[in-house]
């Protein structure tokens, strides 16, 4: 045993090895040298790199896996909308509508110079008043008030910010987002889709992207603590790719960051496809299709069903209507496909599925191209035989199962009925059709948790016990690869991340417990004891 210094390793670890590569599927020891994997195996293969200097740590019956890859995040996003000045009004964060009401009103009171709260649901919060703009402007009289929905696709606001963001009843809707106007053609205090959102939030959230390099590095410890080393964001804003590149050359980030630009009405952006490093990259374009079922913009097929909820929101009877038309999918998309971009599309309802799977199969046989992995994201409503044409067509889905555990019962009781929601997120047709899924969980939607996402994918148990759809329940190694190297490949950097094997960068997780070995339920319970980024552990202890 033992090396001279210059090959030795800078870290062994000893534990249940569990590695996401078929090849060598368990091991019980990794060694870390320059950030990178060099030996994983038993015992022996590590023996001879463990130097004078090689720090060893046997974390005994913990379990040692590759750390987790968010396929479909929203981390830039996420860092502005959970830090200040923003007011967290999220389901997960307050529960019960009155007290809801309360905080949007003191927070109004605190706020004179303006105020953005984020998590708006009245699917889970239920009692919420409707916020029509009489009712903002009754709240907000003199103060610039903007409430986002929990979903990121609506916003609500009042009259103050509609005149600080220079909206009028003469603005015309942005390409793929809308206003809300009354019968008159008055803006109605409501914008729909990320263009219209964005517009209204701007103002106000000026002040807090101004503190972008904080507020992400908040964001980064938030997802190392629950064991993410790899997270893309899906709605980048080229205006901030000097700010993030000065982040990531200050050594700030502890998670690598995958980026998907935002269309655009001039389908160009500034940079090639894959420009960066494996800390920070540009890989893709990102659409969006449709909306969110929660809302009643998600392109379905079938209608909402006749319920209490529904009616109460206005959406007993009806479909939810696309954003684009196949023929506008495949005009956003050829321009970037050509110049080599990866293009990943938000499609919640079968509908909106169908016209982009139209749109891309045209546009592949327009300008074929191999290892293309276009991407469709959230896929609730996805039927087996659209995954089969997706597979068939080099589409891959990216999946946000833990719609189950949050929304499952009213998908089925409020929303579309047991036939329709309980098969939301088919996660077992998807792979008996040969998708390579990812899952993701679209912070700040949902609290980012692969160890969540894992037990809803495996269980499919919603937060009242109920277990929809059995049938679509998937194995514990399949969710697994879901959130390690399936989620790699999604993001272009499988020769990287994903699996803990020789070569590739030292992004490793210990759990307290091997997911393999515990009861389902219990999987989203497990503690993360460390997050190693690179050989360098970002989160927790090693001991």
């Amino acid at each position: 045993m033992g090396t001279n210094d210059e090959k030795a390793a800078d870290l062994v670890l000893f534990g249940d090895v569990v590695t996401m590569d078929d090849t060598r599927p368990r091991a019980q020891a990794v060694a870390v040298r320059d950030g990178r994997i060099a030996a994983v195996g038993n015992d022996a293969a590590v023996f001879p790199l463990i130097g004078p200097t090689t720090a060893t740590v046997d974390v005994h019956r913990a379990c040692i896996m590759p750390g987790f890859v968010e396929a479909h995040g929203h981390p830039l996003n996420s860092a502005v909308l959970l830090g200040e000045p923003v007011v967290d009004i999220r389901p997960v964060t307050i529960a019960d509508a009155d007290t809801v009401v309360d905080t949007v009103r003191r927070a109004v009171g605190e706020h004179p110079e303006g105020v953005v709260l984020n998590g708006w649901d009245p699917l889970l919060q239920k009692g919420l008043p409707v916020p029509t703009r009489e009712w903002l402007n009754s709240v907000a009289r003199e103060t610039s008030m903007v409430i986002l929905h929990n979903t990121g696709h609506v916003a609500y606001f009042n009259d103050v910010a509609a005149r600080d963001a220079g909206l009028t009843r003469e603005t015309p809707d942005p390409e793929g987002g809308s206003y809300g106007r009354d019968p008159s053609g008055e803006l109605d205090g409501s914008a729909f889709e990320a263009p219209a959102v964005m517009a209204v939030a701007a103002n106000v959230l000026a002040g807090a992207t101004a503190r972008l390099p904080e507020l992400l590095a908040a964001e980064c410890a938030r997802m190392n603590a629950v064991g993410i080393t790899t997270v893309s964001e899906m709605a980048f804003d080229p205006r901030f790719s000097a700010t993030l590149t000065a982040i990531a050359r200050s050594g700030a980030l502890t998670t690598r960051l995958r980026l998907y630009e935002m269309s655009n009405p001039q389908r160009a952006t500034a940079v090639s496809p894959g420009v960066g490093n494996d800390l920070l990259r540009q890989v893709g374009i990102k659409i969006w299709s449709d909306g969110s079922p929660w809302v009643g913009n998600a392109a379905t097929s079938f209608p909402y069903i006749d319920s209490e909820v529904t009616r109460a929101l206005g959406l007993a009877g009806t479909r939810g209507k696309a954003n684009y038309t196949a023929e506008e999918v495949h005009h956003i998309s050829r321009p970037y496909f050509e110049k080599g971009w990866q293009i990943s599309c938000h499609a919640n309802g079968d509908n909106a599925v169908t016209l982009v799977l139209d749109a891309w199969e045209r546009m592949l046989t327009e300008v074929p191209r191999e290892d293309h992995r276009l991407r469709l994201e959230h896929v609730g409503a996805m039927r087996p035989e659209q995954f089969r044409r997706a597979t068939e067509l080099g589409v891959t889905c990216s999946m946000f199962v833990d719609h189950l555990y949050y929304w499952g019962d009213v998908l089925v009781d409020d929303l579309f009925g047991a036939e329709r929601g309980s098969r939301w997120a088919a996660a077992a047709s998807a792979i008996a059709a040969g998708q390579r899924i990812s899952f993701h969980n679209d912070g700040p939607v949902t609290p980012t948790n692969p160890l969540r996402n894992i037990t809803d994918a495996v269980t499919r148990r919603t937060r009242s016990g109920r277990v929809l759809a059995p049938e679509e329940r998937i194995p514990v190694l399949e969710a697994l690869r879901a959130e390690t190297i399936n989620s790699a490949w999604h993001l272009r950097s499988e020769d990287a991340i994903g699996s803990i094997t020789p070569g590739k960068h030292a992004d490793l997780v210990v759990l307290s417990a091997n997911p393999l070995r515990v009861d389902p339920d219990d999987i989203a319970g497990l503690e993360v004891l460390a997050t190693i980024l690179e050989g360098r552990t970002v989160f927790g202890k090693l001991e």
